[in-house]
């Protein structure tokens, strides 16, 4: 993302679950699915909500971490999904897939999962089977466990006074 001018794109628990739900409707053919594998932490609500709607009950996760104090860094797988074998007859989701840099760890864990997020960004999309929304690659996404209610000047005096908002 360009930090000369980013761009946000709010998103609310009302519309994740929307948006996670219509998940479920683009993946309920494709199954049934042996389990459901979250991709923590961002992927635990969106594979939570997906595994109610496909009546999935056994939940798995892995967990790989590319930010260090917010500082990215090598990925590092910090915990494998047991059950998942190669990830045959999985379901894989996690919110996001942005640059692909998680996406290709797990990938690589769980070659025969289907991988499927909420959002995508360009240089991610071809490496999942299916999502719901794309958004620019100098898009960040502020999910709701990231944010709080506050007031934000409306577009027009963001641009005014230099923002990008």
């Amino acid at each position: 993302m360009s930090p000369a001018s980013p761009r946000y794109y709010t998103v609310t628990w009302d519309q994740l679950h929307r948006d996670s739900k219509a998940l479920a409707w683009r993946l309920v053919g494709l199954g049934p699915f042996r389990g459901v594998i979250a991709i923590t932490r961002g992927g635990l609500i969106p594979a939570a909500i997906v595994a109610r709607e496909l009546e999935c009950r056994v939940i798995e996760t892995v967990s790989v971490l590319t930010y260090e104090e917010e500082a990215r860094g090598a990925p590092r797988v910090a915990k494998l999904p047991a059950a998942a074998g190669d990830g045959a007859g999985w379901l894989l989701v996690d919110d996001l897939v942005d640059t692909g840099t998680t996406a290709k760890v797990v990938r690589a864990l769980l070659p025969k999962a289907h991988f499927a997020t909420v959002y995508a960004k360009p240089q991610g999309r071809p490496l999942v089977d299916t999502f719901i929304t794309e958004v620019s690659q100098d898009t960040w996404i502020l999910f709701p466990w990231d944010t709080e209610p506050q007031f934000i000047a409306p577009i027009a005096k963001a641009r005014a006074d230099g923002g990008a908002r």
